[in-house]
């Protein structure tokens, strides 16, 4: 399995999302698991890289603000951002849980 550097990365946000999704919140289940695996330092870096204030970000997570075409990168992006810190986690947990594991046979 090969290594993915960010040159590799290209998120096309207009192939993410249609016209109908735009207008109205992300689903409750998108932003459970948005606000699961972001912080609020995530969600400051991907504002200020979009360009947009970090409150529209914080209100599109929370489902107080609708997804537009302006938002919709920092959507994309807060996405990528969260299936990344996902994969970090479970590689953090599953060598936690090996280490824990040996600590318990010995």
């Amino acid at each position: 399995m090969g290594t993915l550097k960010s040159s590799d990365l290209r998120i096309k946000s207009e192939e993410m999302f249609t016209k109908s999704d735009f207008g109205k919140p992300i689903g409750e289940e998108l932003s459970t698991i948005l606000r699961r695996n972001l912080n609020k330092d995530n969600l400051a870096n991907i504002a200020a890289g979009c360009g947009i204030s970090y409150s529209t970000v914080r209100d599109l997570v929370y489902r107080t603000n609708s997804l537009t075409e302006g938002n919709s990168m920092a959507l994309a992006l807060l996405i990528h951002a969260a299936l990344e810190n996902s994969v970090a986690r479970r590689l953090q947990s599953e060598g936690d849980i090996m280490f824990l594991d040996a600590l318990l046979k010995h």
